[in-house]
């Protein structure tokens, strides 16, 4: 009998912490993630007063990567959600709203959200074998699926608008060299230039929310 009180009580106490871990653990997330998407949305501000041609580049990827690397595929994506709503929010869009407001609001939310959401897929997948590579391949991911989509839903919504703008410039040519081309680089080099500090920041990441 005593046996069995005793193993009760193990049980009981081992589940008491079991849940204290999990809400330490998810009070550490959201706490994470709340500073990580205040730094996205400062960022993101800060991008949008600095232009390469007609629109402004993209600063706040980097954090959105951290965040991935960090918590995961959903934290990512939230980011880079975070990102597009301070996009719409901070007027950056203006040109295209007043033209369809819903295919603005699906190109820029659906970008964002799946450069953050596909950059912590590739990150995670690399990060065991390599993480100065998941850095490097994070870095490369976010941009792309932020440009392309923007492309696409550019040429799906805005064909005839873009068209116009072009002028006597074949569309494509306009859409590549005119309108994306110099900040894509732009956002390519940052990633690519922070990948160490990306690393580091993660790594010292880590190991405060272990310790706590």
């Amino acid at each position: 009998m005593k046996e069995e009180k005793f193993a009760e009580v193990k049980t009981d106490v081992k589940t008491e912490l079991s849940g204290r871990e999990k809400n330490k653990q998810y009070i550490s997330t959201i706490t994470g993630l709340g500073v990580l998407t205040a730094m996205v949305v400062v960022l993101q501000l800060l991008s949008s007063v600095i232009h390469f041609g007609p629109f402004s580049i993209t600063l706040a990827l980097t954090p959105i990567i951290v965040g991935g690397a960090l918590y995961g595929v959903w934290g990512g994506a939230w980011l880079g959600l975070a990102m597009g709503a301070t996009v719409l929010l901070s007027g950056d869009a203006t040109a295209f709203l007043t033209v369809n407001a819903f295919g603005t609001i699906l190109i820029v939310l659906l970008k964002s959200t799946s450069a953050g959401l596909n950059a912590a897929l590739r990150y995670r997948a690399l990060e065991k074998k390599n993480k100065y590579l998941a850095a490097v391949v994070a870095g490369i991911t976010a941009p792309i699926f932020n440009t392309g989509i923007f492309i696409i839903g550019t040429v799906m919504f805005f064909l005839d608008t873009i068209s116009t703008w072009a002028g006597d410039v074949p569309v494509g040519e306009y859409i590549i060299f005119g309108m994306i081309g110099m900040n894509f680089i732009v956002e390519l080099l940052v990633n690519l230039s922070l990948s160490a500090v990306t690393v580091a920041v993660i790594g010292y990441a880590k190991k405060i929310i272990k310790n706590r």
